[in-house]
């Protein structure tokens, strides 16, 4: 019985793997990609030759350094990984479609009747990473995960990394599951272990035998069913999700943690979060501004309430008097914007003043998706346009122009439900 139905793509240790490619001389080094050359910031990648000094994605950087004091630092070069994310697009699909593109390291393909049996499935596999290695590049290592449902592919392309290809059949479930931690599985973070120890299940064994009206009862939801029939191998559809908020954070750099380098860099974010959210096709009814402070200062966070907002006049508006009730005095070290209660946009509003604030930002979108993100702005922004240069959330790949770029897939990921 043909039971492999997804092949699951997973680049490893993406950031830090692409700058070994593009770098030779980084290759077979302990590597940490940071989005700031300083000690106060976080890595946000590192390599495999670095993690065996316990460095992590998350580690600060100085306590980095202790560890491994011959470590090589790489400040972030993102539009290089979009481009290199474009390109491993197009080496897939040169062997078969990809079905979703899920992240910027992520990629998801249902697999054609005559490959669903276990022997043709790995000589697919093979195939794709093949295309990867030699269309894009040998330092940028993947791996891959066969299985009868897509969740359970993606499972297996985390059970041996770097370069690894897992199979798991139905045949092999759920035995093959047993040895994993829960926060193995993705979707479980560290509330959801709580929640699901509440209910006395503690080991990925004892959750692939509740029954499924507990794991209703331990979801909350209808959600919980679907992963018990998940777990067991059926090919049920991922449950619809909703996005809950639109935001941007940037560490800021040595030079702009001042007051006035904080307000800059919040107004470049704010434009970003306003963009993504009429790109996405919401409106916000609240927005949450925040900076964190050096040390063990406290962080200032202040929620304003918008109504179905988004235009970027309005939400420039809603952040200058947010900005206005902030304590004077603060060392800034990180800023955020986040946009909330998320609803589908109205019609257009009564007042001419608000018709076009909207009017002039999808006009302000259609220039920046043709000519660049900074190409058309507001003059609030002029100071600020370099003062958060281009990030990636995983989930979020930005749009940046370059020859041969084509993705028109949705994205998404599955969050961890904490």
């Amino acid at each position: 019985m043909a039971t492999t139905r997804w092949l699951y793509l997973d680049m490893n240790a993406f950031f830090a793997s692409a700058e070994q490619q593009l770098q030779p001389a980084l290759r077979g080094k302990p590597v940490a990609v940071v989005p700031t050359m300083t000690d106060r910031t976080c890595c946000i990648a590192v390599s495999y030759e670095a993690r065996q000094f316990g460095i992590r994605t998350g580690t600060n950087v100085g306590q980095a350094k202790q560890l491994c004091p011959w470590l090589r630092l790489v400040e972030g070069r993102h539009e290089q990984y979009i481009e290199l994310h474009h390109r491993i697009i197009a080496a897939i699909e040169t062997v078969l479609p990809i079905e979703r593109v899920w992240s910027i390291d992520e990629f998801a393909c249902r697999l054609s009747l005559q490959h669903r049996e276990r022997a043709p499935a790995l000589e697919m596999a093979g195939r794709v990473k093949q295309a990867v290695a030699t269309q894009v590049g040998r330092h940028l290592r993947c791996s891959v995960g066969l299985a009868p449902n897509r969740f359970l592919a993606k499972v297996a392309a985390g059970m041996r990394k770097p370069d690894g290809l897992t199979h798991l059949g139905l045949e092999d479930l759920p035995d093959a599951l047993h040895p994993l931690q829960l926060g193995d599985l993705p979707g479980i973070g560290r509330g959801m272990q709580r929640r699901l120890e509440q209910f006395g299940v503690r080991t990925v064994r004892q959750l692939c035998a509740t029954p499924p009206e507990t794991m209703r009862m331990i979801w909350r939801s209808k959600v919980g069913e679907q992963w018990s029939r998940w777990l067991r191998g059926e090919d049920v559809p991922d449950p619809p999700t909703k996005r809950g908020s639109v935001g941007h954070s940037h560490v800021l750099p040595p030079e702009l943690r001042t007051d006035t380098g904080a307000r800059a860099v919040m107004t470049r974010l704010l434009h970003k979060a306003a963009a993504r959210l009429r790109r996405l096709g919401y409106a916000a009814g609240r927005m949450e501004v925040e900076i964190s402070q050096f040390g063990d200062g406290p962080a200032w966070r202040v929620t304003v309430k918008l109504g179905g907002v988004q235009d970027t006049p309005t939400l420039l508006k809603a952040l200058e008097a947010a900005w206005e009730c902030r304590p004077r005095g603060m060392q800034p070290l990180k800023a955020s914007v986040t946009l909330y209660g998320l609803t589908a946009p109205q019609s257009l509003p009564l007042f001419a003043d608000h018709q076009q604030a909207i009017r002039a930002s999808r006009v302000m979108d259609a220039v920046n998706a043709e000519l660049g993100p900074t190409a058309l702005y507001f003059a609030s922004m002029h100071k600020s346009r370099d003062a958060a240069p281009l990030r990636i959330a995983f989930t979020n790949i930005p749009e940046v122009a370059f020859e041969g770029a084509r993705d028109p897939r949705p994205r998404g990921g599955l969050r961890r439900a904490d």
